[in-house]
């Protein structure tokens, strides 16, 4: 249906990602011109050109979810302070900080996921496809559909937004480009939740019935 060389010809001419440019060509079924049209009206093409433009002002936001249980800090980085004042911008921190409360992501993007990781969760799926007994030669496109839906859970911009499942945090991002007008730049986050990491304590009950018992 297409090439590899049609989709770096795509992202060649529009600066999109590579994968976007993919899924592109997917959705229009190899055709070039509706490929660019399709990235255009997702708002990634016109993003794409903000780029390399510098984002040094913007917000840190905080929010508190489920009675003070789970707590969001995020920064994001917009061009100007005008922006960063402005209530699309406040909004926007806002509703992509729920999104980490929400959905608890790991990273901001695949290219952050450490190598390690990714081998890692590749052994574990072609365990489990071997497990289900799935031919060998289909191995390799099992294992790597299972990495994509694993990026789409551990990393924010592949996420689904939690507030519209129909659009990724991405074309999120990219729309809020298109609105603003500046280049927006999610730089970093950090997510508590109440008790994560501590070692919950186990009770006995038969201990518990015998001390009682004793008394």
């Amino acid at each position: 249906m297409f090439t590899a060389q049609d989709v770096v010809k795509l992202r060649q001419a529009t600066g999109v990602g590579m994968m976007d440019c993919k899924k592109a060509l997917t959705e229009t079924n190899g055709d070039y011109e509706k490929a660019v049209v399709y990235l255009r009206e997702k708002g990634m093409a016109a993003a794409a050109k903000k780029a390399d433009r510098i984002a040094a002002e913007g917000a840190v936001t905080s929010y508190i979810h489920m009675g003070g249980k789970i707590g969001v800090l995020l920064e994001i980085n917009c061009e100007t302070d005008f922006v960063a004042r402005s209530d699309n911008f406040q909004a926007l921190c806002k509703d992509i900080a729920m999104q980490i409360a929400a959905s608890n992501p790991k990273y901001i993007t695949r290219e952050e996921v450490p190598a390690q990781v990714i081998e890692s969760e590749k052994a574990i799926a072609l365990q489990q496809a071997i497990n289900e007994g799935k031919k060998p030669e289909f191995a390799d496109r099992i294992v790597n559909g299972r990495i994509e839906k694993f990026y789409k859970e551990v990393c924010l911009m592949e996420q689904e937004f939690v507030k519209d499942p129909a659009k990724s945090v991405t074309e999120i991002m990219n729309e809020a480009v298109l609105a603003i007008g500046e280049k927006l730049n999610i730089r970093r986050f950090v997510r508590y939740e109440m008790g994560e990491g501590l070692e919950k304590r186990q009770d006995n009950l038969a201990e518990e019935v015998a001390k009682m018992m004793n008394k």
